[in-house]
């Protein structure tokens, strides 16, 4: 006599969403290359602006140059259909917290002032259990205060 498991609904709308949704980025290609550091200009208003793309494990551009001192205003955009993703800042402690979501698709703008001069890593936190996260997957960059 074979022995037959029951599974919960619950599990089994895990395994379906892998094998339809999950499937499609469990194997995570290689972030690609953003090019240099891009150095933001300082607008005639006095702030300085650029626009981030959040793609699937990648900032583009990855390493952005600010003063300090000076507003800075970033457009975030995700050009993602599926997969939300976030934009963090933590620098020491007082220093600099940044933390947005956006949403898969969707674009938000965030400013913020950097006062202090340094070198603060970007990253998205983001993952879907059991999968590594999103900055182990290489979604990170660099945020250079000047």
């Amino acid at each position: 006599m074979q022995k037959t498991m029951r599974r919960g609904p619950h599990i089994l709308a895990v395994v379906w969403w892998l094998a339809t949704v999950g499937a499609a980025i469990a194997p995570a290609a290689e972030p690609s290359q953003s090019g240099p550091p891009l150095v933001v200009p300082v607008a005639a208003d006095g702030v300085q602006r650029a626009t981030v793309l959040l793609d699937s494990y990648s900032y583009r551009p990855s390493h952005l140059i600010v003063e300090a001192g000076k507003p800075v205003e970033l457009t975030l955009t995700s050009v993602t259909t599926i997969i939300p993703h976030n934009f963090i800042i933590k620098g020491p402690v007082g220093s600099l917290f940044v933390e947005q979501e956006v949403s898969a698709g969707k674009t938000v703008t965030i400013t913020f002032t950097p006062i202090q001069p340094g070198t603060f890593p970007t990253y998205c936190d983001k993952r879907l259990w059991p999968l590594p996260s999103h900055r182990d997957k290489g979604m990170e960059g660099t945020l250079e205060v000047r």
